[in-house]
């Protein structure tokens, strides 16, 4: 159940009129309900691997933990035979051979020590590959973040460059997203996933887990970047969020609004610098006089 590929055999044609039989993979997207305190809070449509950390960097990302100590227990049901359990009280983190009743499967059942707010809004559909989800408004305005976090532009194509050589599903299967969590020297957490703000939520919750701070770090990713990855980004306290692809207008509003520095179309020997460019030691030149 918990596989990142899945076996395919699939008909490669050419022009030509030439036809093979490619014995291949492609990636996994399963649907994974969460529950919190017994509650179905969401579900995801993911790539059914670390999901444990997804759950975590989703819940922290959403202001529902503030850390480990919130968490009684943690349970995925990967199939009828194998459960990821965490329970931090008896330490236990692993992956358990245990008989799991079929409806359980698919399932991530959290325990918190504290009740769920009872005001807690109607979830927001956001535009992220595989339909993300947050209980935040996603236009609204939050502090600018403070840092002195600073990278060249040669440093965050360095960074792009190894995040494509850490793609390791991207290459076997492709239509999947990678992202890292990084300084300016090197990577410190790559995830990968069908939705791009899953691969945020999967570093949030490694992250979490292995006590790496977010704050102060450089986001990488292949994805576009949107609303709800730039609401990510600034929940987790990263001020250089850089892609190889475009970002929205809004994403650009909210970085901008947020002080963080985003970049856009880090590919070879070129990148765009949309806002805060001082971190990147580089200033916008004048406009070239018309005549």
């Amino acid at each position: 159940m918990t596989e990142a590929t899945a076996h395919w055999q699939h008909i490669q044609c050419d022009e030509h009129g030439g036809v093979e039989a490619i014995e291949g993979a492609v990636i996994n997207e399963m649907k994974w309900r969460l529950y919190v305190n017994r509650r179905h809070l969401v579900s995801f449509m993911c790539t059914p691997t670390d999901l444990h950390e997804l759950a975590l960097g989703f819940l922290q990302g959403e202001d529902l933990i503030g850390g480990l100590a919130d968490i009684i227990s943690l349970k995925v049901y990967e199939d009828e035979h194998r459960v990821y359990w965490y329970m931090p009280e008896l330490g236990m983190n692993g992956v358990l051979t245990m008989q799991v009743c079929e409806e359980s499967v698919g399932a991530i059942d959290v325990r918190l020590t504290h009740p769920l707010p009872d005001d807690l809004p109607p979830e927001t559909l956001t535009s992220g590959c595989g339909g993300g989800v947050t209980f935040r408004d996603l236009e609204q305005a939050g502090q600018p973040l403070a840092s002195s976090l600073a990278a060249t532009p040669a440093q965050l194509m360095d960074l792009v460059r190894h995040l494509n050589d850490s793609a390791i599903l991207y290459r076997e299967v492709r239509g999947v997203h990678t992202s890292a969590l990084a300084d300016p020297m090197r990577l410190l957490v790559v995830k990968e996933d069908v939705g791009r703000h899953n691969t945020l939520d999967k570093i949030r919750g490694a992250a979490l887990l292995t006590g790496l701070p977010t704050r102060d770090r450089i986001l990488v990713t292949t994805g576009r970047v949107s609303s709800e990855m730039m609401t990510k980004a600034v929940r987790m306290g990263t001020p250089i969020v850089v892609s190889r692809t475009s970002p929205t207008a809004l994403s650009v509003r909210l970085a901008d609004a947020w002080g963080i520095t985003l970049v856009g179309y880090a590919r070879g020997r070129r990148l765009s610098v949309y806002t805060h460019p001082q971190r990147l030691g580089v200033t916008i030149p004048p406009p070239v006089p018309n005549g």
